[in-house]
């Protein structure tokens, strides 16, 4: 069997991490994702979805992620039931997190959403390659007629 999802989102809230009584790290937050396509007259609509991340991931989320920010989701759907004060049978439909990305930069400051001004993990990486590899008046231009190996 196979159960396999793939998303990508923005938090429609801050990640709430709580703690289990075993002392797990468990942190829900819920994503909003546009549909790929719209009625013609009609706007895009959007689905939202309940994560749920363990462990590390959930402390990852909570460090690195808040209200606005855009994700990528990797993990399994799951459901689950319980029964309300009124003795009725309630279904939760969920993902399960797995893995979670960043996947660019946060939406502008003007939405009214706030953001952490740390930097994203990787950013010192990347400017440390950049210098490394060089800038673009390192190259020279080639004749367009040169026969390339590839």
């Amino acid at each position: 069997m196979y159960n396999k999802v793939i998303l990508m989102g923005r938090l429609t809230r801050d990640p709430e991490l709580r703690t289990t009584p075993n002392g797990i790290s468990v942190a829900t937050f819920s994503i909003a994702v546009d549909r790929r396509f719209a009625k013609s007259g009609e706007e895009r609509k959007t689905d939202f979805f309940n994560i749920v991340a363990w462990r590390q991931t959930a402390e990852f989320v909570s460090k690195y992620f808040s209200k606005g920010r855009s994700i990528l989701v990797e993990g399994e759907l799951q459901t689950r039931s319980y029964v309300d004060k009124d003795g009725v049978t309630r279904y939760i439909t969920e993902i399960i997190a797995d893995n979670l990305h960043f996947t660019g930069e946060p939406k502008s400051s003007n939405t009214g959403s706030t953001y952490s001004n740390a930097p994203h993990p990787a950013q010192a990486i990347n400017e440390q390659n950049s210098k490394a590899l060089g800038n673009a008046d390192d190259f020279v231009d080639t004749d367009d007629d040169e026969e390339y190996p590839f």
